[in-house]
């Protein structure tokens, strides 16, 4: 069983996305002398000529005046006008070239899951009067979700929900038609899992050689990045491209089917208002560059444009696991534990507010450090706090599980600990889950 945290005691919440920042202020854009009558009268007679002459000099002048800055102006704003549509025009073509080429580079990588399951066999109850108890036949069903190509040999990676347990047969088209049946499902998290996860195996590929994408850094993304998701939307347009942003991360929600069965608990999730529809489920979401640095696996039912997937840093230990040794076996440390917040810290009087707390077990119950596993081994203890692991802060965006879960079976870890209100480092070697 993987590292997860004890539901029945504490509930994640998803932390709030950045604060919108201030707009800017918008600035708008935005002199009598004695002299003979006669004399005097002359003088007067010409200053008013002179005056007069002038008058009409200074209205011929700012007429014209006013009628170049008039001219000229509206030619400025005319000009100011075009050069903004322009502008505007050689962004939108610059981000449409962009999201076409993202598009043609990932596209040979996204490939359709097609999925037959079976449910077991149930027996009906028998009512007050004896009637009903005949057995339910099994009962097959077909679905379709979206992988990502990570060899060129043949594995992929998809949604565990989209190959969930009771799956009979799988088969994958690639986004140039080409179908290939009887692919193999090397291993799938389990249910109570909050990695939603399993990867796929082409058994034949008959000659031909895939296109692995490229695997980015999840660990870089920012609030606002432009993000392309592509997927088997609706499980009947294969390769079907959308675009936005990333709208938040460190999201914690609650994720089902339409029928409310098999509510799963998902973790660490990047939230984004790039189109995610069923069917998109297994699918990549990639970067400006074209890597992938998600993978698309929910969508808000209540809300639109809303959609959520797994950084794909929190996959990288198992895609590293597989692609060395062909084996699914889920990275764990052996622990259970409580994910801190304040208000959880302040119901268990402990000072610190993040970490996983490792709580120690009433009496006669089994210890929160499993028995062998590697936590134990590196000498972690009921009551500790394990704030960091390599480093990197476990806090409300960053899970113990998520954290261990990137790194391969056999790496080692740097555990930070607080015990007894002082901080020790352990070093730990990540194991393997084990199958129950």
């Amino acid at each position: 069983m993987a590292d997860e945290p004890d539901k029945t005691t504490a509930t994640d919440k998803s932390t709030d996305a950045p604060g919108r920042a201030t707009p800017p202020s918008t600035v708008s854009s935005r002199f009598s002398s004695s002299a003979p009558r006669s004399l005097i009268q002359e003088s007067r007679r010409r200053f008013k000529l002179l005056v007069v002459t002038f008058g009409l000099m200074l209205s011929i002048a700012a007429g014209f005046a006013g009628g170049w800055v008039g001219a000229n102006g509206r030619d400025t704003a005319s000009l100011n006008n075009t050069t903004s549509t322009a502008t505007q025009q050689k962004l939108a073509a610059s981000e449409s070239q962009l999201i076409a080429s993202i598009a043609k580079k990932v596209g040979p990588s996204v490939v359709s899951v097609d999925v037959v399951t079976e449910s077991a066999a149930s027996q009906q109850p028998t009512d007050l009067f004896g009637f009903g108890g005949a057995t339910q036949q099994p009962q097959s069903q077909e679905a379709a979700g979206t992988g990502i190509v990570i060899s060129s040999d043949g594995l992929i990676v998809t949604n565990r929900h989209v190959v969930p347990a009771g799956t009979t047969s799988v088969s994958v088209t690639l986004s140039d038609g080409t179908e290939f049946d009887n692919v193999k499902v090397i291993g799938r998290t389990s249910e109570n899992d909050s990695l939603d996860v399993a990867f796929l195996k082409i058994s034949d590929l008959k000659g031909h050689k895939l296109t692995p994408a490229e695997i980015g850094d999840s660990g870089n993304v920012q609030v606002g990045d432009l993000v392309v998701a592509i997927g088997n939307a609706l499980g009947q347009f294969n390769n079907t491209v959308t675009s936005g942003i990333i709208s938040g991360f460190g999201r914690s929600v609650q994720a089902g089917d339409q029928s409310g069965n098999s509510v799963e608990n998902l973790n660490d999730l990047f939230q984004t208002d790039a189109a995610i529809n069923e069917g998109n489920s297994g699918g990549p979401l990639v970067n400006s560059a074209g890597q992938v640095i998600g993978i698309n696996t929910a969508v808000s039912g209540q809300g639109q444009n809303i959609g959520f997937a797994i950084p794909i840093n929190d996959v990288n230990g198992l895609i590293k696991q597989v692609l060395k040794t062909g084996k699914f076996e889920r990275s764990y440390l052996g622990v259970r534990y409580i994910p801190l917040t304040a208000a959880i810290a302040k119901q268990l009087n402990l000072k610190q507010t993040e970490g996983a707390y490792v709580q120690p077990a009433p009496d006669g119950a089994d210890s929160s450090v499993i028995a062998g596993s590697p936590a134990e081994k590196a000498g972690i203890k009921d009551g500790d706090i394990i704030t960091a692991v390599d480093g990197t802060k476990i806090d409300q965006e960053h899970s113990l599980t998520s954290l261990v879960g990137r790194k391969a079976v056999g790496d080692n870890v740097k555990l930070t600990v607080l015990r007894d209100g002082k901080s020790i480092t352990l070093t730990a070697t990540v194991g393997a889950a084990p199958a129950s």
